[in-house]
């Protein structure tokens, strides 16, 4: 039986979750269907658009993502602190964005003398869309609802675009977090769609390079801040650098389709995460196959384990050792 999603999402574990949704029917989310001849290459910007149009929108951040095929990869960060600081106006602004609200939410943003009865209904839909502007599972839905709907309205057909359920993974610690990160930017590559991981359309490494080429990052990316220390910024817990070689030394050994390994005296991030340089190729290449729910080191797996009163699965920290 499925695990109910508010079991799997648990911010005391972490903020960082890894989401896979996947088309029905063979339904072609872009790219070419090789049976039909058919080209649904135009929907990858759709899909981005309103990825990033939520993250805007949302107290939850994109650090990550991939427009493949027929599914979707995105590494989310839930900002559950931020979330807190808005004021009403700016929840319910916020929300109006992507529905209409209640008439007692539009009224108390026209302002004016309202009646009391009229100001606590709409601070109690208030506090309803803050929680729903933190939750993967809204979030999600925000986004593949609009994309099934003029997918299915180009397809000249009804019923299901998506899966049921999105397929979560939590990330609990920095090592899960860039290997998940590497796998879902290096997708494109190990696909064979794209060259190099630059040259990935549709993907957040792709937005990255073109950012660092303007000696920026992308604002509707989560940014990259270095790492931990005292007084830390909001962002991911690594230096840029340090992950855009990593990303391209990777990329080069799976474009080329060779076994090799990476140095890691080249790369400090991987020892700095006690990350095994055997290991890096089989976690950016066979992350979503060798790992569960959760993922993590092991004493990661061991202290959700012990905290969530379950047993520890072996699938889930093997390849982070």
């Amino acid at each position: 039986m499925p695990m109910p999603r508010s079991q799997q999402v648990c911010l005391d574990d972490t903020p960082y979750y890894h989401c896979v949704v996947r088309c029905v029917r063979r339904a072609f989310l872009c790219g070419e269907d090789p049976f039909t001849g058919a080209s649904y290459e135009h929907r990858r910007s759709w899909v981005e658009r309103r990825l990033l149009f939520l993250a805007s929108v949302f107290s939850i951040d994109v650090c990550a993502y991939a427009v493949m095929s027929n599914h979707l990869h995105v590494v989310l960060h839930i900002d559950s602190e931020t979330v807190k600081n808005w004021s009403v106006v700016e929840v319910l602004e916020r929300w109006h964005k992507l529905h209409k609200g209640t008439a007692f939410t539009q009224q108390y943003l026209l302002g004016g003398t309202l009646p009391a009865y009229v100001i606590k209904l709409a601070e109690a839909a208030a506090e309803t869309y803050r929680a729903r502007l933190t939750d993967i599972s809204w979030f999600m839905k925000e986004l593949n609802e609009p994309i099934a709907r003029r997918a299915n309205l180009e397809d000249e057909c009804t019923g299901r675009f998506w899966e049921g359920r999105f397929k979560s993974q939590a990330l609990l610690d920095e090592a899960a977090l860039i290997a998940c990160m590497a796998y879902v930017d290096l997708n494109p590559v190990r696909s064979g769609i794209s060259d190099t991981p630059e040259s990935s359309d549709f993907t957040s490494i792709k937005k990255r390079v073109v950012a660092v080429e303007e000696n920026s990052q992308p604002k509707t990316l989560h940014p990259f801040v270095g790492h931990p220390r005292k007084e830390m910024p909001n962002g991911l817990p690594f230096k840029l650098a340090d992950y855009l070689e990593l990303i391209e030394m990777t990329g080069r050994i799976v474009k080329e389709g060779k076994k090799g390994s990476i140095d890691a005296s080249l790369l400090p991030i991987l020892q700095r995460l006690h990350i095994s340089s055997d290991n890096w190729l089989c976690i950016a290449t066979e992350f979503e196959a060798r790992t569960g729910r959760v993922v993590g080191q092991a004493s990661s797996i061991d202290q959700y384990c012990e905290s969530h009163h379950r047993r520890r699965n072996q699938k889930s920290a093997q390849l982070l050792a």
